[in-house]
């Protein structure tokens, strides 16, 4: 799958997250072909929910968005990149 700008984005925020926090990437949160990708799950990166209210916040503050979600609603919802992209992209269509 070829990503758009937009994934290309939040997976590269998603990844500065994990290394600024030391998240383990075990090796079954990886494609084949060593990258992370928009059906990474969240859970397999080691991201919790504190993890995930920190990139809901660098999402909100780098998109302009507000992102409604109590942290049980966003861990629920939330569950794999690709997940956070189309919050994200949902979010920025209504902006416009």
């Amino acid at each position: 799958m070829i990503a758009d700008r937009l994934t290309k984005e939040i997976i590269a925020k998603i990844e500065n997250h994990a290394e600024s926090a030391r998240w383990a990437i075990s090796a079954t949160a990886i494609s084949g072909s060593g990258e992370i990708t928009t059906a990474t799950e969240l859970t397999s990166l080691g991201i919790d929910s504190l993890g995930l209210a920190d990139i809901i916040i660098d999402l909100e503050r780098s998109y302009g968005i507000q992102i409604e979600l109590t942290t049980a609603e966003a861990w629920s919802n939330l569950r794999n990149i690709g997940d956070i992209v189309e919050a994200v992209r949902g979010l920025l269509a209504k902006e416009a």
